[in-house]
C-alpha cells in the first residue's frame, strides 16, 4: 500500500510539473480575463458536475468570501447549488439544460462563465458555454484529456495534460486558486 501512496504523489507531482511548464501562458490569460471582468463590475459564473461541481462551488466561495487577504466581496456564483432550479429544469427540460437555462436567466454580456469538465465534453456544461457565448459572455473552460468540445467553443480552455480524472481535478482546483490569488493581488 505504501507504494500505491507514493505512486499517487509522484503522479500528482508529474502532472503539476507538466501543467506548469505547458500552460503558464493560458492560465495567465484566463487570470487577466477574470480580473478585467471583475474590474468592469461583471460577475463570475461557474458550473460543472460531480467533483467539478464541488470545484465550481469552492472557487465561487473564494471570490464571494475571501481567498487570502481581506478585500471586498466579488460577484461569483456556482450554478450547481440551487437544488430547486436543478431539479425543476432537469425535470422539465432535461439534465443537459440545467446550466444553460440558468445562464440564460442570469448572465449578462461581459460576464465570465467558467465551465469545468474533466473530459471537456459534459453536455450540460457545453450547452451552458454555447448559451453564454450567444449572450456575449467570455467563456473559460477547465478540462483535461485532449480538451474535448470545450477547446472548440471557449475563448480560453485550460487543458490539464492527463487522462486520469483525479489528477485533472487536483489541477483544476489549483488553477482555481491561481485565479483567486491573481484577483487578490489586484484588489
Amino acid at each position: 500500500m505504501i507504494n500505491q501512496i507514493i505512486n499517487i504523489f509522484e503522479e500528482h507531482i508529474e502532472v503539476a510539473k507538466t501543467t506548469k511548464e505547458h500552460l503558464n501562458g493560458v492560465i495567465l490569460e484566463a487570470c487577466e480575463i477574470i480580473n478585467s471582468a471583475i474590474v468592469r463590475g461583471s460577475k463570475i459564473i461557474l458550473c460543472g458536475n460531480g467533483g467539478s461541481a464541488a470545484d465550481a462551488q469552492h472557487i465561487a466561495a473564494e471570490f464571494t468570501g475571501r481567498f487570502v487577504k481581506e478585500r471586498k466581496a466579488l460577484a461569483a456564483i456556482s450554478l450547481t447549488t440551487d437544488t430547486s432550479a436543478l431539479t425543476a429544469i432537469g425535470n422539465d427540460y432535461g439534465f443537459d439544460k440545467i446550466f444553460e437555462r440558468q445562464v440564460e436567466a442570469i448572465a449578462l454580456p461581459g460576464d465570465i462563465l467558467i465551465g469545468i469538465s474533466t473530459s471537456g465534453n459534459s453536455q450540460n456544461v457545453v450547452n451552458a458555454i454555447k448559451k453564454a457565448n450567444d449572450i456575449g459572455c467570455i467563456t473559460i473552460g477547465l478540462s483535461g484529456n485532449e480538451g474535448g468540445e470545450l477547446s472548440r467553443i471557449c475563448v480560453s480552455n485550460i487543458v490539464i495534460p492527463s487522462s486520469k480524472t483525479a489528477r485533472i481535478q487536483e489541477m483544476h482546483i489549483l488553477v482555481g486558486h491561481i485565479f483567486c490569488d491573481y484577483v487578490d493581488q489586484n484588489f
